[in-house]
């Protein structure tokens, strides 16, 4: 097996149930029902600190937050660690990043320089956003503050399908595109999102409160049109990827931050120890690996794990900083899992 690509594609507050393959009756998610029929497709992936700063910082750094010290929003992420992108640089791959980073602690709209990038050269982020449809960011090592045409998750797709056609011949990479929806502001989705949603047609989980119900039929119309706008451009990517060959030779994930309560328990949002706080989409597609044919992966695997077992099915070594663990010999070799629990912080 030659060299694979890494595409690791990341949307913020997408809980588990919100798709087709999750069982949740009312979203429409058919390209991501695909692609987990084809995939990896893991039943209790945990987000273990269920907030976005702390869950990048642990994605990036394959640590806890105990070690790498990011526990809330808007706080900076050391150097101390070997990043996700300095591990994948130092086995020969180029690395890329497009949309929102949120670990730099500079300020939520501040230009981000190259040092504070964690090994990622190509370039087109801003440090936080959910104005989804005035969504700025910054390219490269230019401070001009730039805006991304129309709804933001749409145009940062298109940046990253003209990567993937533009490296189909080079060396491996590692690309990484991150999200913004379905965070709320629920309503900001493309219009003919939200026509496809009628918030008196939806099915509410049981755990939401009577007196919650007309706030959550509200606000899940408005999310589900941001997760089926985003289930669109998981499509586009995959299409994208076979039709400039790479698709055999390439590791694609899709994968949640953490979740939202969205009125389940009377809560909202995530920070919660619940299912649909802690609980996220994780779905690897690598047909060099693991044939067309998908399967479901039982074993609980935590946000920590994801940059170890990353490096491992690349065949790449994990750097001594990594507190997760490699879960590639259990996926590749039926080996024993390597944990039976997670940690929730």
């Amino acid at each position: 097996m030659s060299t694979p690509n890494v595409i690791f594609v990341f949307a913020d507050q997408w809980r588990y149930q919100a798709t087709g393959f999750g069982g949740d009756p009312n979203v429409q998610t058919p390209h991501l029902d695909a692609l987990a029929n084809r995939s990896l497709h893991f039943t209790n992936a945990i987000s273990g600190c269920p907030v976005c700063c702390p869950a990048r910082a642990s994605l990036l750094t394959g640590q806890y937050p105990d070690r790498h010290g990011v526990f809330v929003n808007d706080v900076h992420l050391g150097t101390d660690a070997v990043s996700l992108a300095q591990a994948f640089k130092a086995g020969g791959y180029d690395t890329a990043y497009i949309g929102k980073w949120h670990v730099d602690g500079h300020g939520r709209s501040a230009y981000i320089p190259p040092e504070r990038r964690r090994g990622f050269d190509f370039w087109q982020v801003l440090e936080c956003t959910h104005s989804y449809n005035e969504s700025y960011y910054y390219a490269g090592n230019d401070p001009t503050k730039r805006m991304w045409e129309g709804y933001d998750a749409i145009a940062q797709t298109r940046v990253a399908q003209e990567y993937i056609r533009e490296h189909a011949q080079a060396d491996p990479y590692l690309l990484v595109l991150s999200w913004g929806p379905p965070h709320n502001p629920y309503e900001t989705a493309p219009q003919q999102y939200n026509d496809l949603y009628d918030p008196a047609q939806l099915t509410l989980h049981p755990n939401v409160p009577a007196a919650d119900e007309s706030i959550a039929r509200e606000q899940l119309a408005g999310y589900y049109a941001h997760c089926t706008a985003l289930d669109d451009l998981i499509g586009d990517l995959y299409r994208t990827l076979d039709e400039s060959g790479q698709l055999d030779n390439t590791i694609f994930v899709c994968w949640s931050d953490h979740g939202d309560m969205l009125w389940s328990q009377g809560q909202e949002r995530k920070q919660r120890p619940w299912e649909e706080s802690i609980h996220v989409p994780l779905l690897i597609h690598a047909p060099q690996l693991f044939g067309a044919k998908g399967r479901r992966v039982d074993t609980l695997i935590n946000t920590t794990d994801l940059m170890p077992t990353l490096l491992g099915l690349a065949g790449l070594p994990i750097p001594k900083t990594v507190q997760g663990l490699n879960y590639a010999p259990h996926l590749v070799h039926n080996e024993a899992a390597p944990a039976d629990a997670v940690l929730l912080a």
